[in-house]
This record gives structure tokens, sequence and C-alpha cells, in this order.
């Protein structure tokens, strides 16, 4: 899993997860540390057969951090 960027890792936990069944997701959240909402993420995004996601890119337009001139506009006047 190491090698797998963010979304490939939730939806492999989210598919484990599934095919252990009842109790999979606290089990997968176990063995692999992730956050058991990451993990329940991952299953909603695998129902909706990943219509939401973007192709060819690890988040949605807009995600990730902010520049530090949008958090703080005075910073840019230094």
């Amino acid at each position: 899993m190491s090698r797998l960027d963010e979304q490939q890792r939730r939806w492999l936990a989210a598919m484990e997860a599934t095919k252990l069944g009842h109790g999979g997701t606290q089990r997968i959240k176990e063995v692999t540390g992730l956050d058991i909402n990451t993990i329940r993420r991952g299953r909603r995004e695998l129902d909706a057969g990943l219509a939401t996601r973007p192709i060819g890119r690890t988040r949605v337009a807009g995600g990730g951090r902010k520049r530090v001139e949008k958090n703080n506009p005075d910073s840019s006047k230094h």
C-alpha cells in the first residue's frame, strides 16, 4: 500500500473491508492504520462507481492547501 496514492489506498482498503463483510471496516482500520472515515469514504466512492472522482488527478480541483498568499494576503507585502 505504500506505493499507492491516497485515493488508491482508500479504494483498496474499501474493497478489502467490503470483502470481509460485517466488521470489515474496523478490521482494515486496525491493519492499515487508515482512519475509519477514510475507508467509509472509499466505500461510498466505489458504490457510486467513482463518478465524482476526476480522471488523471489525485485530488479534485481546488483540493489541498491554499497558497500562503491566499490564506494571508498581507504576507506578500513584505
